[in-house]
């Protein structure tokens, strides 16, 4: 990727002249019964404890469930863990502080964790975190070795948030900020320091204050709960238990966690914003903001993954934890949003991602 074809900051591009539009729903809305053979055949593909796979068309609702082993309490009613699918709500906080004008996107993420540090000629910028093209590494030189003595259960809580931002500000920089894209942790992770500390905000509080609370999503929550509330993860022969994840200072990369229903209600505000909280927030995170690849096939928005499709875009983000796995999506022209959920930790060969990104885009 070249810097010309990474152009925000200076606030995510207008291309509605060159891309196509939403296609209105169309026809009436899906049969039920077909729908439940499709989510329950989506189910039994996966070989997990727990699976869920909730679905939304044109704002009906359908939740199937299903698994290995019976769980505490019916598995629509428990929260999850998304993993690296928790930056879809970083990045649609940053859309909101900078739609509200409290940021730009080009404000250097070092001169707000350190003010009285030296300016760079050439800055990281929170763009540039959010996007994957700041330049650093999927995770800080020093994590592996920190993590090790954790390493298969909670290895994220052994790096604490001042270690996170200290890494960042010591980082040496090899190649010039937003000229290749690289997917990671690490500079979503610096990110949700970098907002903290531009609104003088606690993590926690800055997102289910600007997100959360605004989208009404009262089950998504940042810390872990207890089994009535909680799915439990596995490993991956799919029958030992892990703890609950502890991200330690990467919250801004990993920390969210929620029940199917909330998801639908996250992935159904952005099919469609009208006369919705974070309206305008909601439509700039379906904006392509940067093309990589051969061709420049791959798209990226600040928030999400974009493919195409027969009639339009599809939008999709998965995460992985050390015993669960999530897919988000969503598709503006079937007014279709996908929630998949298992809780077995991703394999060599593992169905999940495919069959939940194949049920999106034949949908």
């Amino acid at each position: 990727m070249t810097a010309a074809a990474h152009p925000w900051p200076g606030g995510p591009p207008d291309l509605t002249d060159v891309l196509p539009p939403d296609v209105p729903q169309r026809g009436p809305a899906a049969d039920d019964e077909a729908v439940r053979r499709r989510l329950d055949a989506a189910v039994d593909a996966v070989d997990a404890p727990d699976v869920v796979f909730a679905l939304s068309r044109h704002g009906r609702r359908t939740v199937r469930t299903g698994g290995t082993s019976p769980p505490p309490v019916p598995r629509e009613r428990l929260r999850y863990e998304l993993g690296s699918a928790s930056k879809t709500f970083t990045g649609l906080l940053l859309a909101q502080l900078t739609h509200t004008g409290l940021l730009s996107g080009g404000e250097p993420a070092a001169a707000l964790l350190d003010p009285a540090r030296r300016p760079d000629e050439q800055p990281v910028t929170l763009a540039h975190l959010i996007t994957h093209t700041s330049g650093l590494p999927a995770l800080p030189a020093d994590f592996f070795v920190r993590a090790l003595p954790a390493w298969r259960t909670n290895p994220y809580a052994r790096y604490p948030a001042e270690r996170v931002v200290d890494a960042f500000l010591r980082h040496r920089r090899h190649r010039r900020p937003g000229t290749r894209w690289h997917y990671s942790n690490f500079g979503v992770a610096v990110l949700g320091h970098a907002l903290a500390a531009a609104t003088g905000t606690p993590w926690e509080e800055l997102l289910t204050g600007q997100v959360l609370g605004p989208l009404g999503l009262s089950e998504a929550t940042l810390v872990p709960g207890g089994p009535d509330t909680d799915a439990t993860g596995h490993r991956r022969d799919g029958t030992t238990p892990v703890p609950p994840l502890a991200v330690g200072g990467f919250q801004a990369a990993g920390a969210v966690r929620a029940a199917p229903h909330d998801l639908l209600a996250f992935l159904e505000a952005h099919l469609d914003p009208s006369d919705r909280p974070l309206a305008g927030a909601l439509r700039a995170v379906r904006r392509p903001v940067l093309r990589r690849g051969l061709g420049h096939r791959q798209v990226h928005t600040v928030a999400w993954f974009r493919h195409p499709a027969e009639g339009g875009p599809m939008y999709f983000h998965g995460g992985a934890t050390l015993g669960q796995q999530a897919f988000l999506g969503f598709r503006p022209d079937t007014g279709t949003a996908l929630a998949a959920l298992c809780t077995r930790r991703f394999r060599v060969g593992d169905a999940f991602v495919p069959t939940a990104y194949a049920l999106l885009a034949e949908l």
